[in-house]
């Protein structure tokens, strides 16, 4: 697995995009420190892809936003594993991880593993997970829109992947 390191200074901002299995850290290391993370997959056939992220709060006025989102289709694994760290000393800390997982098939397979590890106090940490199917609902509204099922289930995959989260 590679292995990836990004610092983020004093009040620089940094926008990392992760397109690429392998172990991501993602170091805030002064104060007023700022990443914005994101990341999105789409697997097919037997690929699979791994991608574990480590988002450390090194020092206090610091804030993140992680979205991770995959789609597998077909025998493809999606897994992803995220850890927020806030070290102590860190007050004032706002952090956010998302992972959602679109599975296509029932031979696809999924995992979401979000964690926190919070060492310090006055922050405000939070993460969500999901791994689900299309609803039938919203396939059933597109096709009553004159959408085949294929391009009915290209459209959602599509606003799925482009679809931004809200900030912390």
């Amino acid at each position: 697995m590679t292995d990836h390191t990004v610092v983020v200074a004093a009040n620089q901002t940094k926008a990392v995009t992760i397109d690429q299995p392998g172990k991501y850290t993602i170091e805030l290391a002064g104060p007023g420190a700022h990443a914005d993370i994101s990341g999105r997959f789409l697997l097919k056939d037997k690929q699979d892809a791994n991608v574990e992220i480590f988002v450390v709060h090194k020092a206090p006025h610091t804030t993140a936003q992680t979205t991770l989102k995959g789609v597998a289709l077909d025998q493809s694994h999606v897994r992803f594993f995220g850890r927020i760290i806030i070290e102590p000393g860190c007050p004032d800390v706002q952090s956010f991880l998302e992972e959602r997982i679109l599975l296509l098939s029932d031979a696809a397979r999924a995992e979401a593993v979000p964690e926190l590890e919070i060492l310090s106090d006055d922050v405000k940490c939070s993460h969500a997970a999901s791994v689900s199917r299309v609803p039938e609902e919203h396939l059933f509204y597109l096709q009553s829109r004159g959408l085949n099922p294929q391009a009915a289930e290209k459209l959602i995959v599509q606003g799925f992947l482009e679809a931004e989260s809200e900030d912390v």
